[in-house]
């Protein structure tokens, strides 16, 4: 389709509508704003490591000096002035952004001096932006460091009234150092924070040895290291994987420490939690815990946090031991915490892309060379100014007498002098402009020295400018001076965040021996409702059902075992009996404790035995032998161990025993020895019996010394003597069972 052509200075007046595609029309508007999304809005520069809403706010407030040793100002100064010429957003976008950067527990190096209240790790917000002030920290002024002498490019504002840096200088890679994270358009950035002077080292490692891997970077950079402390629990294989791809995660625990009490107890202290949790939400989250029974180790827990983090976790027994007890809470509340690492970035180009450490590490340093190449490229050219008017100043020492007489008695004094002492527009401009009483005082020796030690700056950055190795020897000064302010042995450069290894305890072993052990009776009816009645059932017809549900499976059970349920789709559902509802009333249905459909039945409920076997098939005649500890699973989707077609799993057996025997629904039994059958732990199985028609129905496992048996109609157990007769090979057809065989064709009712 053709568009329609637009006169020049636009459409006339009832002429605006232009007929194109829709799915045109939202493509191309979508693109521009997926890109403006990465662009401008979510991925941090991999050299300065900031947003444009951060970049804007340094920017602004080094524009209104708020430097580190002046004087704060309102924060609503700062924002008018940033949404008025940089950033054209709301206030709320913006001041939102401020306070981050103020932040000690958000920022690893806070980059805005905050005075007032900007929230806390609670989750409380920061104060309105007219009663708050602030200013830059020395840390924002290494990343503002330059400029103002051409280090970086600069570009129009939005209305173009202004200019603004398309990056900053950075005196240290923020990237890494403070950590970003944004979602964009079909991608998004998770960096975690790190130490600088780490950072730096590594930095120095790539500067002589280039060709230095991600290993030899690690040695040097730990990992993280987060504002509010906590221990890294990851593997050092793990972190070298994200570290070289870019993509990963680091696992950060709470910092606690073990308090003795009087009489012999014990509390646990708390004194960092992981990054970007809210405390506030840390203890209602344990306290839920405690409230619905699901940490049965915990016994209580308080704030006594004033400046500084204190948790108390109390147990709920003196017996239960420190580690135990923490190894639970890591593993059900966000005392323990993975932070994603995603190192999408934009680079200098502004294409955004995923960077490893090393990768990250060599844009930065790149970086810092054409910073400091464009430093000194503006410091030569304001020297050979200078120099141009010391040359002109000389001369006018040497003939002084001589240029007071032309300024005082030629008309046109400038042209006068150009032409007596071959002067320069500017050198004649310069010495009309300097004051008589000035121009007494000019001393040669003073010019010759300024000039001398200009000239001498002047070969030391031509020297500089025409060589490669010294670029980057001087690159490696400067990342040693940073060192200094953001060093190890400073207040702001101490590692927080320490790396460990999680110990490993048996936690849920720990959580049972908490159970009282008591004999339960689990009951669940044909219609899915599940009960414990404590005790033994003596008579079951006693059990009272909703009207039309009826007894299905009834369960001698203690309350410390792990309830099996085996399902027609060939899942496992893991409940523990200690969890289950009270027997009095109908109990509850078994839907809200696992995922199960409607259309799913269960098939066999036991409880769970380590270290026993289970013979399970599908109604196609396959199957094989399970471990019963990989049925475990305490998700409420279950485990899916046996592949089933459509018609549906079969049996579940326990495998104690030498021989198998199967009965088809054609009535034809096989019996073949158990040790053809494989040990799987997922499948579908091999062929137990060939079907013309119909499936599998029932099978037996039994001892060959002891034999087979089955039970008829009346109930009675009939021994099966002659069941050799019956024995094959597996996989094929069998015989039809003997006479007097019960008529369901099942060797158990």
């Amino acid at each position: 389709m053709n568009k329609p052509v637009i006169p020049p200075g636009g459409p006339a007046d009832g002429d605006r509508i232009i007929d194109e595609p829709l799915t045109e029309a939202l493509s191309r508007r979508y693109l521009a704003y997926a890109l403006s999304t990465i662009m401008h809005r979510a991925l941090p520069d991999v050299r300065d490591g900031l947003k444009p809403v951060h970049r804007r706010l340094l920017y602004a407030m080094s524009i209104l000096r708020l430097d580190p040793e002046s004087s704060a100002k309102k924060c609503a100064r700062v924002v008018g002035d940033v949404i008025g010429k940089y950033h054209p957003h709301g206030d709320t976008a913006v001041y939102d952004a401020l306070v981050r950067l103020a932040q000690d527990f958000a920022q690893r190096y806070r980059l805005i001096d905050g005075q007032g209240n900007f929230g806390n790790i609670d989750g409380d917000n920061a104060a309105a932006m007219r009663y708050t002030e602030c200013r830059l920290t020395p840390a924002a002024a290494l990343l503002l460091d330059g400029i103002d002498e051409d280090a970086v490019d600069f570009r129009a504002t939005y209305d173009g009234e202004d200019e603004e840096p398309v990056v900053l200088p950075a005196g240290f890679p923020n990237l890494l150092a403070n950590g970003s994270s944004g979602i964009a358009v079909g991608m998004a950035t998770s960096i975690p924070p790190h130490n600088a002077a780490e950072l730096i080292d590594a930095g120095l490692l790539l500067l002589q040895t280039p060709e230095a891997s991600t290993a030899d970077l690690m040695g040097l950079v730990a990992g993280p290291d987060f504002p509010t402390g906590g221990i890294v629990v990851e593997s050092q294989a793990s972190m070298l994987e994200t570290y070289e791809t870019g993509r990963g995660g680091i696992r950060l625990r709470a910092r606690w420490f073990k308090e003795e009490i009087p009489r012999g107890g014990y509390r646990i202290v708390v004194t960092e939690i992981p990054y970007q949790v809210k405390k506030a939400d840390l203890i209602e989250q344990l306290a839920t815990l405690i409230e619905a029974k699901k940490a049965p180790l915990l016994g209580d827990v308080r704030d006594e946090s004033a400046e500084d983090v204190r948790l108390v976790i109390e147990p709920k027994s003196r017996n239960v031991e420190p580690e135990v007890l923490m190894e639970s809470l890591f593993k059900l509340s966000t005392l323990e915490t993975r932070f994603p690492v995603n190192m999408n970035v934009l680079d200098a180009r502004g294409t955004p892309g995923v960077m490893g450490l090393k990768q990250a590490l060599m844009a930065f340093l790149d970086h810092r060379r054409v910073v400091l190449v464009r430093r000194a490229s503006w410091r030569l050219a304001k020297i050979e100014q200078r120099l141009h008017i010391l040359e002109g100043l000389l001369i006018v020492f040497l003939n002084l007498d001589e240029v007071i007489r032309i300024v005082r008695f030629e008309d046109e004094p400038k042209a006068k002098l150009i032409e007596t002492f071959s002067l320069t527009d500017i050198q004649a401009d310069a010495i009309l402009n300097t004051r008589l009483r000035q121009l007494a005082k000019l001393e040669e020796m003073e010019l010759r020295r300024e000039h001398d030690a200009l000239s001498e700056e002047r070969d030391g950055l031509t020297a500089l400018l025409g060589s490669d190795k010294k670029q980057w020897a001087l690159v490696g000064v400067g990342l040693k001076a940073v060192r200094k302010i953001l060093g190890p042995d400073t207040a702001v450069g101490k590692r927080r965040t320490d790396f460990a290894e999680a110990p490993q305890v048996d936690a849920a072993a720990a959580i049972e021996a908490m159970i009282v052990r008591e004999p339960i009776t689990v009951v669940i009816s044909e219609r899915g409702w599940i009960r414990a009645a404590k005790g033994a059932v003596q008579d079951p017809s006693e059990l009272k059902f909703k009207e039309g549900d009826s007894l299905a499976f009834l369960v001698p059970a203690e309350t410390t075992d792990k309830l099996l349920l085996f399902a027609s789709d060939g899942r496992f559902f893991t409940l523990g009996c200690d969890k289950l509802p009270s027997g009095r009333g109908h109990g509850e249905p078994l839907r809200l404790m696992v995922d199960i459909d409607d259309a799913v039945k269960i098939l066999d409920v036991f409880t769970h035995k380590p270290g026993r076997k289970r013979v399970i098939a599908s109604k196609a005649g396959y199957g094989f032998i399970l471990p019963e500890d990989e049925a475990i699973a305490f998700r409420r989707a279950g485990k899916q161990v046996l592949t089933v077609d459509e018609a549906g799993a079969c049996i579940s057996l326990d495998a104690e025993g030498d021989h198998l025997a199967v009965i088809g629904d054609n009535g034809k039994i096989l019996v073949f020895k158990l040790e053809e059958l494989p040990e799987m732990v997922r499948g579908k199985g091999v062929k137990l019996q060939s079907y013309r028609e119909g499936g599998l129905r029932d099978a037996l496992v039994f001892t060959k010394s002891i034999g087979p048996s089955w039970i008829d109609s009346a109930g009675r157990n009939r021994a099966w003597t002659d069941w050799s007769d019956f024995v094959g090979r597996r996989s094929s057809a069998g015989k039809m069972a003997p006479k007097g065989f019960a008529a369901n064709k099942r060797f158990r009712p």
